[in-house]
């Protein structure tokens, strides 16, 4: 075997086992014999090869601040263009790769690491959810925007406006309005949004600041961050006396009176124990949930027949919603998990 390795380097393995008259699987048999043995045999450098100076050189000249931050293929062709070859492409990706530093050289953006939001509320008026959506005017490229706050717990939309256009000063005043009306204590409040200008404007921020709001923001291009709000406007333009278009902006204005009137006061919403939003934000749930538990007692009293499973219960309300639930959310005594709701689900 030791022949036909010597010979291997000018010929090749094969000619110098046809030479020799050595079988050419014995050959690779013992080959791989010995490698499994952990005596791997040292291959032979090619004559054409660079020697070690050549590699340094070549190292030093990719490492150095005027080739650092370009591709190989750029040094390559611009030493050429300066009369000057050194090895080949693929050969200065070796040295690379033998030096651990085969990755992107060139400078690149690098985008910011942003955080998922996590929010809870097991109350009213402790996270509110806000956006803007466009609603159609009387011809093409016309709109009016729609400004919502709604609370996420209650579903409770405490604010909206429509507006001829989006503006952070208008985002402003209904923010503040609303934290008026709804006698907003400092730091009670968590404000989410997703990233438009408006949301992110300094006027907005300020006025969070001074009202001791704090504020959330979702994840660039990730609409599941905002979830009761994107929900909240699907509702909205899935009723069907939703127009194709809206005339003016004063019947924009009138629909949107009707329509949050109605999704208030008389829409059950599955997601909380089918309850309307203002039953839940002004604290009417339990009496509300205990009258329904009386109706079905008695339902059950007269005829239990009917009832195969178990008596009957009424929906019950979420202890806690979240924008993002933790993967493992548990009650702080005994383990016991929290009944919770961790998105939207209109009915």
């Amino acid at each position: 075997m030791s022949a036909v390795e010597q010979m291997a380097p000018a010929v090749g393995r094969a000619a110098a086992c046809r030479a020799l008259d050595v079988p050419r699987a014995g050959l690779y048999r013992q080959l791989q014999e010995a490698t499994e043995a952990g005596v791997r045999m040292a291959r032979p450098s090619p004559a054409r090869a660079l020697d070690a100076a050549e590699r340094r050189a070549v190292l030093e000249l990719l490492r150095s601040e005027r080739f650092v931050d370009r591709a190989p293929s750029e040094m390559y062709a611009t030493l050429l263009d300066e009369g000057t070859y050194l090895c080949s492409i693929r050969t200065m990706y070796r040295i690379l790769e033998e030096n651990g530093e085969v990755r992107e050289r060139r400078d690149q953006l690098r985008h910011p690491q942003y955080q998922k939001p996590e929010l809870l509320a097991r109350g009213a008026n402790q996270v509110w959810s806000w956006d803007i959506t466009k609603l159609l005017g009387p011809v093409k490229w016309t709109y009016f925007y729609l400004y919502v706050i709604l609370d996420i717990f209650s579903r409770y939309v405490v604010g909206w406006m429509v507006a001829p256009r989006e503006s952070a000063e208008l985002a402003k005043r209904l923010i503040a309005e609303t934290s008026s009306k709804q006698n907003i204590a400092p730091e009670q409040l968590t404000i989410h949004a997703d990233r438009g200008t408006s949301m992110t404007s300094k006027p907005v921020a300020l006025l969070l600041a001074d009202l001791g709001i704090t504020k959330t923001h979702s994840r660039p291009h990730v609409s599941d961050d905002n979830p009761y709000s994107e929900s909240q406007f699907k509702t909205l333009k899935y009723r069907p006396e939703f127009p194709e278009r809206f005339g003016c902006i004063e019947d924009g204005r009138a629909f949107c009176q009707r329509f949050f009137t109605w999704y208030n006061r008389e829409h059950h919403h599955t997601g909380i124990g089918l309850l309307t939003p203002e039953m839940v934000h002004y604290g009417l749930a339990q009496a509300i949930i205990g009258e329904r538990q009386q109706v079905l007692d008695a339902a059950y009293a007269r005829r239990p027949e009917r009832f195969v499973q178990q008596p009957p219960r009424a929906p019950e309300l979420p202890e806690a919603v979240w924008i993002n639930p933790p993967a493992k959310t548990a009650a702080a005594k005994g383990g016991e998990p929290i009944k919770t709701e961790s998105g939207p689900d209109e009915g």
